[in-house]
Formats: structure tokens, sequence, C-alpha cells
């Protein structure tokens, strides 16, 4: 790959303004559009406002109880420990680093929006006892720190490809900047900087041994988020090098992506998270230098994605082990993968494996692409991830988390899978709970984003923004709306700024029947699905512009070649994914009973007792029982009775929330 920052890229980064004596990189040079500040979204009621409520109120402060004690493992004890002002050994695993860095990163975003002086102060210590950790040299990664302080003479950085210690960083990188946007302090950002100076040293001069320390890529973004913060552009030319340096390993695999060169990849393989943190990284690199090969590899590997291996859900990699590629000539090629992405078109239900941080791996990536594009189908996967394999990695209060999101739980499972079947408040690889944790904390600066002259609405909500475009006019929205279980939306012009800007309103790929009214008139034009409409003039205070999206429940079916799907149907309503579970089913009952029919009535009704209010979706099903099989792998078919029953389908996201259950979001077509 040619170096990118030889091109046009660099010219236009050096055209930027300066801020605080450097090169501020206020705008991606190559990006369609840009994202608005944590704190300039906040929502005022409705699903998202009672998630972040949940988040601020639970999520956030009994993870901290996790975090700062020892019962389960010790997070910011070994920070203590590396500082010298704790003794102990490390207890844990070699990612924690990154768990703490995720939950911090989750407390930044809700002091953007609701400032508690508390978590300031706490926040303060914890920085603190960060930057007392850190090595002089600018290396903090616990498990070596501590091992050392222990006398351990062969703690050493990287001495294991998967210690882990990019990862850790880069996390350490994403939430300084962060911090450092919320709050003003450089505390933080020092850290992250001094961190990042090290690395940027010790990966001075590339080889195919140090291009093996890429696994689980969250440096590329951090890197790129330090360079967009700090303007110095040394990051980006770093996060460069260490791209192209991907491509010197020798004898790679699947797993960690790097068997084929980056731009020549075609497919997205191997483990998922690392997969979707690798190529949200390239966006991001893509977004500042404009490299057309980069450019192109990304579309090929993203529809890659959407088109034959991700989840109705939004989910990805299906796999709990696998190999790849997968049936090749070339048995030399192939690599044991794990948590993985499988053959196009591989997509088990009942042992799917759809790890939580791959599906916040898929939002991060979606956005990216979105901000280097402004396509709307971008932000169609990142609104079906949120809702769907997102949000099912947590319960309703927000204390207790799935590892894996598997589309279909019978209590006779064919197998015994290693994560739990229930949502638990801890496990060993704790890093989906901290994930999810600063998504949800985070989710306002996904709602809108902005280019010279417009306001993007990309997630709908009732919520505020107040942010500021490139020529110093100052807008304020305010948006009111149910959704996602009413398409009504309502967005009220508050200030203006006196010139004319554009409002561009995303129009979901999946809304067939669509329109639109400016002060209560009709706007005669067509609303195509999948794309923005704007609507550009000179705005009054008091304007409204009303979106109708009509919800009816629609019957989804899989590609032919999907074959646990064959026969099969799913039910959608916007974008909320539905199943089936066991506690809508009487008495007797079986989930493997029940069957669909092709014109089965469904009628949506909103109930605001149930799972803390959701629509719901309630029609009639038919029950076959499946008989005895008495040990039989096969048996003579015999056509059997089927009887009627009515039941209600719920949000897939809420599923074991109401005891022990089973769910399919798939059921076979009578």
């Amino acid at each position: 790959m040619k170096p990118s920052l030889k091109t046009n890229g660099l010219l236009a980064a050096l055209s930027l303004c300066f801020f605080s004596g450097q090169l501020a990189a206020a705008k991606s040079p190559f990006a369609a559009v840009e994202p608005v500040r944590q704190s300039e979204v906040k929502w005022t009621s409705g699903f998202w406002q009672q998630r972040s409520q949940i988040c601020r109120e639970n999520m956030i402060p009994s993870m901290w109880e996790i975090m700062k004690g020892t019962d389960y493992k010790p997070f910011l004890r070994h920070f203590e420990i590396a500082a010298g002002m704790a003794e102990g050994r490390y207890h844990g695993a070699r990612w924690n680093d990154g768990d703490f860095y995720k939950w911090i990163e989750a407390v930044c975003a809700m002091q953007a929006v609701s400032f508690d002086p508390v978590w300031d102060e706490r926040l303060d210590e914890i920085i603190g006892i960060i930057a007392k950790a850190q090595r002089e040299d600018g290396y903090i990664h616990t498990p070596v720190l501590v091992a050392a302080r222990n006398g351990d003479s062969k703690a050493k950085p990287f001495a294991d490809r998967f210690n882990f210690e990019m990862y850790n960083m880069g996390h350490l990188m994403t939430t300084a900047c962060l911090h450092h946007e919320v709050t003003g302090k450089e505390s933080l950002l020092n850290v992250a900087r001094k961190a990042a100076d090290f690395l940027d040293a010790a990966f001075r001069s590339p080889s195919p041994e140090k291009a093996r320390h890429a696994v689980c890529p969250s440096h590329y973004m951090g890197i790129i988020e330090l360079y967009r913060a700090t303007g110095e552009t040394r990051y980006l030319r770093f996060a460069e090098r260490l791209i192209d340096m991907r491509d010197l390993v020798v004898d790679g695999g699947d797993d960690n992506q790097d068997r084929v060169d980056l731009v020549k990849q075609t497919e997205v393989v191997g483990h998922a998270v690392r997969a979707n943190y690798l190529y949200a990284g390239v966006a991001d690199l893509y977004a500042e230098t404009g490299d057309v090969e980069m450019g192109g590899m990304l579309e090929k590997v993203w529809r890659n994605l959407v088109e034959k291996k991700m989840y109705i859900t939004g989910g990805c990699g299906a796999l709990h082990d696998g190999a790849s590629p997968d049936g090749s000539r070339d048995q030399k090629s192939i690599t044991r993968v794990h948590q993985a992405y499988g053959r196009n078109y591989q997509l088990p239900n009942t042992t799917a494996h759809n790890e939580t941080c791959a599906n916040i791996g898929n939002t991060l990536w979606n956005w990216r692409m979105f901000l280097a594009k402004g396509e709307a189908r971008f932000v169609d996967v990142l609104e079906l991830a949120l809702y769907n394999s997102v949000l099912s990695g947590v319960d309703l209060d927000g204390r207790n988390f799935f590892y894996t999101n598997t589309l279909r739980q019978e209590h006779s499972a064919p197998v015994d899978l290693r994560w739990p079947r229930t949502r638990v408040p801890f496990f060993t690889s704790f890093c989906c709970p901290p994930n999810l944790v600063r998504t949800i904390a985070g989710v306002g600066r996904y709602a809108y984003s902005k280019s010279d002259s417009a306001i993007w609405v990309n997630l709908y909500g009732s919520n505020t923004l107040s942010t500021v475009l490139s020529d110093g006019n100052a807008i304020r929205l305010s948006q009111e709306s149910s959704y996602p279980w009413s398409g009504t939306v309502g967005i009220t012009v508050e200030e203006s700024g006196g010139r004319p800007f554009g409002l561009k309103l995303r129009i979901p790929g999946w809304a067939k029947s669509v329109t639109m009214t400016l002060n209560g008139k009709p706007i005669d034009q067509t609303l195509e699905s999948d794309a923005y409409f704007e609507i550009k003039r000179t705005w009054r205070s008091g304007d409204i512009v009303e979106l109708h999206l009509d919800m009816p429940a629609q019957l989804i079916e899989g590609h032919p070649l999907i074959e646990e799907t064959r026969n099969h149907l799913a039910i959608k309503r916007g974008p909320i994914v539905y199943c089936l579970e066991s506690s809508d089913l009487p008495h007797g009952a079986k989930l493997s009973d029940v069957r669909i029919s092709e014109d089965i009535k469904l009628e949506s009704r909103y109930e605001a007792q149930l799972l803390q209010g959701v629509t719901v979706l309630e029609g009639v099903v038919n029950v076959k029982p499946d008989g005895d099989w008495g040990g039989k792998l096969y048996r003579e078919f015999k056509a059997t009775q089927s009887s009627e029953l009515k039941t209600r389908f719920v949000p897939y996201y809420t599923w074991s929330n109401r005891g022990d259950s089973e769910m399919s979001v798939w059921l076979p077509l009578d």
C-alpha cells in the first residue's frame, strides 16, 4: 500500500486551524460529515432517555462497585499495585486495563450531559492513580508493571503478542480524548500522549515480529482520535505506519485478519471483535487520507458482512470455534479461529456466538463508514445493531450481561456452550459489560452529525441538539418522538442563527411509506428510503418538520443459502427485531412445537407495564406437537394435526428478563 500521507490528505490536514499553539484537526478532510460533541445532545424522554437514566443510576455505579473492589477481579487495584500504593499480584485477564478505561469513558459521556461533582472528583482520583502507575517512558500495562514490581525479571513490554498491550492503550487514548473534550482537563490526555509516544518509539522501525502485535486493534481508533484531539500529525503518521505494518506479517492467519494484505481483503473473516475494530480504525484513517485502495477494501468487506455474514439482529461472529478459510485446498493457509465469522451464509441460531463486543464493533465500524461517506445505509446497520444485538447484551435493569447473543435458546441445547446461557453480573472475560456501558452512555453522539451547512438527523427519539456549524451558525433543535415504537417524529427549530442551512433527515431502509410536512404543509417530493432527505432554507424559530414513517410488522425470510433459516420466518417492525419467548406460551406448550403461517395477522399494541414499556405484536400461531423421538436421529414422517394459539411477540433485546425461558427469533413456516 502506498504511503497515503504523501497524498492530498496531508495537505488538507495542514490547512486546518491552530488550537492551543498546536495543529487542531477539527475536521477530517475526506469525511462527508463530522460528529457533534458528546455534550451537544441530551435525551429528554422516551426510549434512549430511559436507557441513559438506567445507565447513569444503575450500570455505572454497580460496575464501579465491581471495579473498585476485589470480589471478582481487581481493576483499579491493579493500577494501585503498579503505582506502589498497594501490595499484591496481577489477578485477571490481560485486557482488564482496557475494560477499566471503557468504564471511565462511560462516566465521561454521562458527565457531558449531566455533570456530577462527586464523579468529577472521583475521576480525578482515579486518573491520579493511573498516572502514578505509568512508567516514566510512557509504558502502561498493569500485567507487566505488577509482575515487574513483584520481581519478575521476564516482565517486559511486548514479550507476548497476546498480552493486549496495544488494545489496552488504545482504549486509554479514546477515553482520554473524551475526558479532555468533556472536562477541558489534560490529566488523562497527558497519560495517553505519553503512552502513544512510547508506542511510536517502540514501533518506529517496522518488522514482521512487531507487526504481530495488533491483536484486537482498538489502538488504531485511539491513536487517530488522539491526533484529532491534539492536531499533532505525528500521531496520524504513526497510525498509518501501524496499519501499513500489518502487511509485513509472515505466516499470518485469518484469526487476526493478517493472512492477506489489508487492501487485498475482500471478506470479513476471523475473530469478529478484532475484525470490526480493525475496519473501524481503517475507516478512521480513510477519512483522514482518502486512500482509494483503502476505501475500496472497506466497501468490499462491508458488503460481505451485510450481504452474507450478519445476523438479522446486526449480530456479528457466528462461531464459537471454527477454521478459515474453511475447506481451502491450501491446507497450510487454514487458521483455527474462535469467536469468529464463519463462511458465507453460515449463521446458526442455537449456537450463535455474536459476542456483545463484536456487535458494538459493528456500530463503531458503521459509524465511521457513515462519517466518511455520508450514506444512510451505514446508519441503518448501526441502528439495527444498537436496538437489537447490542441492547440484548444487558438486562433491563443494567446489572446483568450476556457475553454471547444467540437467536434461539431451548432448554435442551445440542451442545454444552462455554458462556452463561442467562445474563450474569460478571464473567471472566469482562470486556463486554463496560463496552455496553460506554455505548449506552454515549449513544447521543450517534443521533446527529453535521457538515458545513447542514444538520444530519441520524437517530430518532426525544432529545435536544445545540451545536454550531463551521460558518459560526448556532443551531438549536428539539425532537419529540416515541420512536422506535412510533414512526412519528417532530423536529422544532428553536434557534436558527439567521443563516440558511440544511436539515437532512434519514429515511430508514425498512420504511416503505413515508410522508413529511413543514409547518403543517405536506412536502410534495419523493422521499426515498435508505437515504437522507434535505430541506434547505433560512429557518425561523418555531419552524416544525414532521416525519411520518409507517411501521407495519414485516415478515422476514433469510437467503436460501442460510440453511438454518430455510422455510423459517422472523418478524421485524421498524428497527426492532421480535422474538417468541416461552414466557408468552401457555403451560404445556413447547417453543419447538410452534409454527408460523405466511398470512399471520399481527397487531401492535404498546404495553407500558411490560418490560419497562414496549410495543408487542399479537397474532395466532399454529402448534404442532413434535412427539417423542425416543433417542432416534431420524424417523418416518407422519402428518399430525395442529391447533391454533394466540400469543404475543416481544422485542428481541428484552428476552430473558422474566425468569428462565426459551426463545426464538426464527420460527418454522407452517
